[in-house]
């Protein structure tokens, strides 16, 4: 049978695992209390600009939509040169990865067909996604420029824009109806309807 001896290793036989593990136990276990928040003594605190810099969610009503405008045929320039080599120069998808286009009425067939215009209820979603995830290899390297520029080319290879030298920006994306905007329902479970706690939450939480 084998037998932990940590204690009486060389390294606690001299006090200092005892201060080892005093200090261990100071920095995780017992949280301060400074001010009129609970603090634990870890991380830094942020600045507006980096909360700026993860906060690029946007809604289907446009709300995060950033200032800026692109046409069409600037955006077929970048999906050829960052977006095509995965996802097919007509947005066909190549090895395996996602179709982007066509597959229009197929959802209530046999062989119902997901893609960005068949499927996706919202244009500023496909805005959204681009804009945090794309290109794959290198998300977030698009300017809010060039994410105008591709998301308009890629509804103009589902056919849902049609002139390549058209604007796009807020205003002209929440224009575009999507052939999927109704096939969607809400969600009916309670708790995603409770109202966000933003402040004080852990002070002002409800007793158990």
């Amino acid at each position: 049978m084998y037998r932990f001896k940590i204690f009486s290793s060389p390294f606690f036989s001299k006090g200092v695992g005892g201060i080892f593990i005093a200090v261990i136990l100071g920095i995780f276990a017992f949280p301060v209390w400074a001010g009129d928040g609970l603090v634990y003594g870890l991380g830094t605190r942020t600045n507006p600009e980096e909360i700026a810099g993860w906060n690029i969610d946007v809604g289907p009503d446009g709300a995060g939509l950033p200032p800026g405008s692109a046409t069409l045929s600037e955006g077929q320039g970048i999906y050829d040169m960052k977006c095509a080599h995965c996802h097919g120069v007509f947005g066909e998808g190549v090895a395996g990865k996602p179709v982007l286009a066509g597959g229009i009425g197929t959802l209530g067939s046999h062989e119902p067909q997901k893609t960005v215009g068949s499927y996706w209820p919202h244009a500023t979603t496909l805005f959204a996604y681009i804009r945090s995830s794309m290109p794959f290899d290198r998300p977030r390297s698009l300017t809010d420029q060039e994410v105008y520029a591709v998301t308009g080319y890629v509804l103009y290879l589902n056919e849902l824009l049609e002139d390549m030298g058209a604007g796009i920006n807020a205003q002209t994306l929440l224009q575009v109806e999507m052939p999927n905007r109704n096939g969607f329902v809400a969600d009916p479970r309670p708790d995603v309807a409770n109202a966000a706690c933003m402040t004080d939450c852990l002070r002002n939480a409800p007793k158990q």
